[in-house]
């Protein structure tokens, strides 16, 4: 495929060169039917190709009525189950590749074949392949990659990969969502899930880092010391610890060795010994699905649960998150009657689906308007509709009043006793009740540690209602940029339906 790189040609090179691939009937070496094959059945041809001397064609030429499987070793880190394949070995030195043949009967036997190169022969490694990869033959020190943490290049890999015309993936394109992902097997894509950015910060993973060298074709991974990956796959590992679908381990990286190849549909990159790029799949063979010398998108094969994960690291020095929106005070009026087009962007949280806007249930006075919000309360503990506002908070110096009319129905259930969320909570019942919050976004969970807020009990049921939410008392604070509301008070887990109409924050 040419559109995966964008620099250059696709140099038509390969450490392994499937030419004559003969299917085998089992992947564990296994047959089923007894037979034995002595060493000097186990033959082979090997020969140079006109490109290079360093570029050797290896062909599996065993005769024999014996059901078997093979495998070849290249001694330079690639293996194949192909009846021909070809081996590149740019640097000098000697080899040692190996024909293993495997029968029924749960033998192996294992032709050694020693390899010797007089010169180096670096042109072979002289390609968009490698160069993308580890910086080129001049970057000693190799190329950093990490994962693309806060989804900087999540677009450019979606867009070229949905233009991709041969193979066609099932689903692609929009379906890569994040740096993280899966779906169906076939898709090469993330329609199941996607990772938001920096969606998984509180793992380490974020920290690892995978240089790639051209010399001697070297991996160094560094780790906190965890590595992650699927609980079915890597529940076995050292420390092991289940995390839902995920588990993490004791890793610690290391030093290891790579091979690509680029004889197939996608390029391939396989790892050896226990190296992994970040989150173990259960192969550590990744397809290049693209390639830039920024940025790269891997896709693995996990067959044990059917998926396709993909993944997209991009240059360290590339890393970086959006810069930090720094809020100063405004004063900015805010209104919402939800007659026409959305005006504010409440946010439900926990909420029953019937919340929404809805025709007035009472269009009498104080409110004959056609629309209304209606308040859910679900059985969570923390039902509440919340406005955060995007580049200022809230200056309330002379804008603190916040007005709506709000309407309660004595239908609901104001005397069954609920569940709560803990012990600290004193109130188990609904109530016929609104409380409005300020809070600052930056404190996260935590928000409600340093919130103003304003409750309205008791309130009158069946009829409308004009209330107003003093917060003059904390004018001078400048840190406000949310407005929560809630009604039926919190941390318990009884549902109620409410209603209001005509918000506004003004002077």
């Amino acid at each position: 495929m040419k559109n995966i790189f964008k620099s250059g040609l696709w140099a038509m090179l390969a450490l392994v060169v499937m030419t004559a691939c003969e299917p085998q009937e089992s992947d564990d070496y296994s047959l089923g039917v007894l037979g034995t094959i002595s060493l000097e059945e186990i033959t082979y041809t090997k020969a140079t190709t006109e490109r290079s001397g360093n570029e050797i064609v290896f062909t599996n030429t065993v005769n024999t009525k014996v059901p078997y499987s093979f495998v070849w070793d290249l001694g330079n880190g690639v293996t194949s189950k192909s009846k021909t394949v070809t081996g590149q070995y740019p640097e000098k030195g000697d080899y040692t590749a190996t024909l293993t043949v495997y029968t029924a009967d749960g033998d192996a036997v294992s032709k050694v074949i020693p390899l010797h190169f007089d010169k180096d022969d670096f042109s072979l490694l002289d390609i968009p392949l490698y160069n993308n990869l580890t910086g080129g033959a001049s970057a000693a020190n190799g190329k950093t990659w990490v994962f693309d943490r806060y989804n900087n290049f999540t677009k450019e890999v979606a867009e070229a990969v949905g233009k991709y015309e041969s193979p066609k993936p099932t689903i692609v394109g929009d379906d890569i969502k994040g740096h993280i992902g899966l779906g169906p097997v076939g898709t090469y894509a993330q329609n199941w899930w996607g990772a938001g950015a920096d969606e998984k910060n509180k793992w380490t993973m974020y920290d690892m880092k995978f240089t790639f060298i051209q010399a001697g074709l070297q991996l160094k991974i560094e780790t906190e010391g965890k590595g992650y990956g699927r609980w079915a796959i890597a529940n076995g590992k050292p420390g092991a610890v289940q995390e839902g679908e995920d588990t993490s381990f004791d890793y610690a990286g290391g030093s290891y060795n790579f091979a690509l190849d680029d004889s197939g549909v996608f390029p391939q990159l396989t790892l050896t010994g226990d190296a992994f790029l970040g989150y173990y799949c259960g192969t550590q063979t990744y397809d290049i699905i693209y390639q830039t010398d920024e940025v790269m998108a891997l896709r693995v094969l996990n067959t044990t649960e059917n998926q396709d994960w993909v993944f997209i690291y991009c240059r360290e020095d590339l890393n970086v998150g959006e810069p930090p929106i720094v809020k100063t005070p405004k004063v900015i009026p805010l209104t919402e009657n939800f007659e026409k087009d959305e005006i504010l962007n409440f946010i439900a949280q926990d909420m029953g689906d019937k919340s929404g806007v809805v025709d007035n249930p009472a269009p009498v006075p104080v409110n004959e308007s056609n629309k209304v919000y209606r308040y859910q309360k679900s059985d969570s503990y923390y039902s509440n509709l919340s406005f955060t506002t995007k580049d200022y908070t809230f200056d309330l110096t002379t804008q603190n009043k916040i007005r709506m009319k709000v309407f309660v129905p004595s239908y609901n259930d104001y005397t069954t006793v609920a569940n709560v969320a803990g012990e600290w909570i004193t109130i188990n019942q609904l109530q016929k009740q609104i409380v409005v919050k300020l809070q600052n976004s930056d404190m996260g969970d935590n928000a409600w540690e340093t919130q103003a807020e304003i409750t309205k009990k008791d309130l009158a049921t069946d009829k409308w209602l004009e209330i107003e939410f003093d917060f003059s008392d904390v004018k001078d604070r400048q840190d406000f940029d949310r407005i929560v509301i809630q009604f039926g008070a919190e941390g318990h887990a009884a549902p109620g339906i409410f209603f209001f109409d005509d918000f506004s924050f003004k002077e």
